[in-house]
């Protein structure tokens, strides 16, 4: 699947992953839980391969 709607999917799909690690470390900084700062931190690394792979 090529195109914008691919474009689109995978913008998306970025941009939740960015947003899901701000509030998952947000969390996890304020609750002192070490387990939401790692997945926090798994998504933006995430998050940051899509960008890095999938941007044209």
């Amino acid at each position: 699947m090529k195109g914008p709607a691919f474009d689109h999917g995978m913008r998306r799909t970025e941009y939740t992953l960015f947003l899901a690690a701000t509030l998952l470390v947000t969390a996890g900084v304020f609750s002192d839980t070490l387990w939401l700062l790692g997945i926090g931190a798994w998504a933006l690394i995430a998050a940051c391969l899509i960008e890095a792979i999938y941007r044209p």
